[in-house]
This record gives structure tokens, sequence and C-alpha cells, in this order.
């Protein structure tokens, strides 16, 4: 992966995570600096003990505080993880702006559009803190054209129907 390029992982099919996660090991190995943000699945993988042995070479945060995923919170409960979330994507502009990783990984970002959470300029907003050598991978099913123009590369994982 090339570096300071923006990568997306969307579609309709499972393995976008996972296909980040691969990117991350790789840098890892490399001797990279590697950090994941998840937004939209509860704690995700932070609060589990394989991904911890993995730093400090691959850093994982979730700034959600319950283990329910976002769709199914109440309205309140709703209003209070999207605070916690916005607070994840000022650390990721923190991130960015300080140089902190060599790739930064926004796992389900792209959700974050869909329910209103965050707006396309906010996107852009943090995206433009991305020095030159810091390679972004965002993930999440659903591709707004507005998002497109941002990215360098795109996969798109789908899911085909067998018979």
């Amino acid at each position: 992966m090339e570096k300071g390029k923006i990568h997306i992982y969307t579609g309709d099919g499972h393995g976008k995570t996972p296909a980040a996660l691969g990117e991350a090991l790789y840098a890892a190995a490399e001797g990279r600096q590697v950090i994941v943000i998840q937004f939209m699945k509860g704690r995700g993988l932070c609060e589990n003990e394989f991904t911890r042995r993995l730093e400090p070479e691959i850093k994982f945060f979730c700034f959600e505080k319950t283990d329910t995923e976002y769709a199914e919170l109440t309205s309140k409960q709703q209003e209070d993880e999207t605070m916690n979330i916005r607070n994840g994507i000022n650390f990721a502009k923190k991130v960015l702006s300080t140089g902190g990783c060599d790739l930064l990984i926004l796992d389900e970002v792209l959700g974050l559009l869909d329910v209103g959470i965050i707006t396309i300029e906010d996107l852009k907003i943090l995206l433009s803190a991305k020095d030159e050598e810091t390679t972004i991978i965002m993930t999440g099913i659903q591709l707004k054209d507005e998002v497109i123009s941002l990215a360098d590369e795109i996969s798109k994982i789908e899911s085909i129907p067998i018979a």
C-alpha cells in the first residue's frame, strides 16, 4: 500500500474490516505505527486481550461506551454516544495533525455519514489534517458520491448469492 493515500473499503459484503486489519498487520510487520479507530460497533475490538498484545505497533481505540451497536440504542443513548463518537473524530484529527501514526484506519466512519453524526464537510476537514506520509483506510457499507472524490483507491466488497 502506497504511503500517504486514502483508501476506502465499501460494499454490502462481509470483510471490509478484516481487509483493513490485514493492511494493519502488513504495515506493522514493516515497522510502521498503526492506529485503528472503530465506530458504530459498540466497544468493538477495544476490550479484547488479543488486540492489546498487538501494541505498541497496532493500537485500537473505541470511543463508544456501550457494548450495543448504535442502531440498537435508545434515542437518549444515541445522543450520548454521538458525543463520544465526535470525541473519536476529534482524536483522529489530532492523530493526523501530529503525524501520530503511519496508517490510520477509520473503521465504519462512512456509517457516521449515514446516521448524520458527521457530514461530508466534517469528513473533508478531518482528511485535510493528513500529512503527505500518513495513509488512511476508511470503511463503511454505503459510499456517497461526494466521498468518492476524496479517495485515491476504492475497493468494493460484495456478497454474491450462491444458488
